[in-house]
């Protein structure tokens, strides 16, 4: 089973790009505090994470810098030939799930602040 669940703060704005055929995706940085401290330290860990099509882009609208998100994916690993001929190797989370956790008033100071008004439920009809 390869299953991650994920809560941190993005490390910067989120970068949104386009595959040669045309595919959207964005990147981003979590960073994610460990349950335990060493030292009387917390420590983080900052993840590389990779979002496709359609949630990448309300990714890019919607988060910024400082944003708290919540990431369900799974770890994935690539391999690529760098220009100097070496074998490079990239761990990464495919998210497959995202939930925006900032609220409007958390960016409520900031000039290029998202408006979450423009975040609809998908079914008003829902019981939650």
């Amino acid at each position: 089973m390869n299953k991650v669940f994920l809560i941190g703060n993005l490390t910067k704005d989120p970068e949104l790009l386009t595959t040669n055929n045309g595919i959207p995706y964005c990147r981003f940085t979590l960073a994610v505090s460990r349950n335990y401290s060493r030292d009387g330290k917390r420590e983080t860990d900052f993840l590389p994470i990779v979002v496709w099509r359609n949630q990448a882009e309300n990714c890019s609208k919607y988060l910024k810098k400082g944003s708290k998100a919540a990431i369900v994916g799974n770890i994935q690993t690539r391999s690529y030939d760098a220009s100097d001929g070496t074998r490079r190797y990239v761990t990464e989370i495919t998210a497959e799930e995202i939930q925006f956790l900032s609220t409007r008033n958390d960016f409520s100071d900031r000039d290029d602040s998202a408006n979450f008004d423009d975040l609809k439920p998908i079914d008003d009809d829902l019981p939650f």
